[in-house]
């Protein structure tokens, strides 16, 4: 285990801000951090874990410790057609759903080309296209940073609901996830409900698809509506869907007929946050260095030299407008780092 010191953190957040950490280190395995935290420097600086940047905006230097997770790894349980999948926390998430994928495990091919790494995506129980981690989430392995002890959480312990967790609640900074496993089939089922999925199926005359199909569809679809991160800085969806009573659902329903909705139960309705900005027309608008994807509204860019906080007003500003025009509140999905 190594500590660097004023490491640039610019290729280690895919905003590409130019940012520094006082003090940097990788962590490989579970030696790296019991090894780490017998040290007394995670007592002096502050402390952030770092995977692969991709939900989070530096708006300034860390003047602390980052810890990188490096560890990587897949492993593979067998039992009878369901098999149990142990990644590493340092893996790349994509890198585990082709895994899966390519080996014919099904549960994870709805959240292809997700940024990011297998350890952060836990935290904000990530999904996408009718799919949340959560649906294949068995357990994880961390490491309590106070006891310097390892722990096992199940699904109930995560307390898991829409892009959240107990780690971004309760006990946020007070964990490392080291692994996380999930509980896949050889026999899948597909969840192909998500409008876009159907059309492109129906496009490319697949009538009886598999996992690959939908692998391979989902990463289309992302393609065409996100920009690169190696090419343009951004962190995906800078904003949640909102989720709303069905009161408040049926008064905007009255005013906006064209509104986007996805019922989530009987009282609950979520509204598509990329529809609502769109409409307060953010959609494409370049501001200074910053601004909005020419392909979807959700998405704030970094056109090559902005600051974190041209990018945090930016979104501010969008959340504002979307209350003022619908009386709705937005919130940020990206993780804001100051110093």
């Amino acid at each position: 285990m190594e500590i660097l010191e004023n490491q640039s953190l610019k290729s280690f957040n895919t905003f590409g801000i130019e940012v520094r950490a006082l003090y940097f280190t990788e962590i490989y395995n579970d030696s790296d951090l019991q090894a780490l935290y017998s040290t007394k420097l995670v007592k002096k600086v502050p402390v952030l874990v770092l995977g692969g940047g991709s939900n989070m905006l530096f708006t300034g230097n860390f003047n602390g410790l980052i810890i990188h997770m490096a560890s990587k790894g897949i492993s593979v349980e067998p039992i009878g057609d369901r098999i149990i999948i142990h990644a590493q926390a340092g893996e790349k998430w994509n890198t585990l759903v082709q895994f899966c994928i390519n080996q014919g495990y099904g549960g994870l091919e709805n959240l292809s080309l997700i940024p990011g790494t297998v350890g952060a995506s836990p935290v904000q129980n990530i999904g996408a296209y009718g799919v949340e981690l959560k649906d294949s989430f068995i357990e994880l392995r961390a490491y309590n940073i106070q006891t310097q002890s390892f722990r096992t959480f199940t699904k109930a312990e995560c307390c898991f609901s829409y892009r959240q967790s107990i780690f971004k609640s309760e006990l946020k900074g007070q964990y490392i996830i080291c692994r996380v496993s999930f509980m896949l089939t050889s026999k899948p089922v597909l969840k192909l409900s998500y409008g876009p999925i159907m059309q492109e199926l129906s496009k490319q005359h697949i009538k009886s698809p598999n996992i690959k199909d939908i692998g391979r569809i989902v990463s289309e679809i992302r393609v065409s509506k996100l920009p690169d991160p190696s090419t343009i800085g951004n962190a995906g969806s800078f904003f949640k869907n909102p989720v709303i009573n069905s009161d408040t659902f049926s008064r905007l329903k009255a005013e906006f007929p064209d509104i986007v909705y996805f019922p989530v139960d009987d009282h609950s309705i979520k509204l598509g946050a990329a529809w609502l900005i769109e409409q307060c027309g953010w959609k494409g608008k370049v501001i200074g260095n910053t601004g909005t994807w020419k392909n979807q509204a959700l998405v704030l860019v970094n056109h090559g030299h902005a600051t974190g906080d041209e990018i945090l007003k930016l979104g501010n500003d969008i959340i504002e407008s979307v209350k003022i025009k619908f009386g709705i509140s937005i919130e940020k999905e990206v993780n804001i780092i100051s110093s």
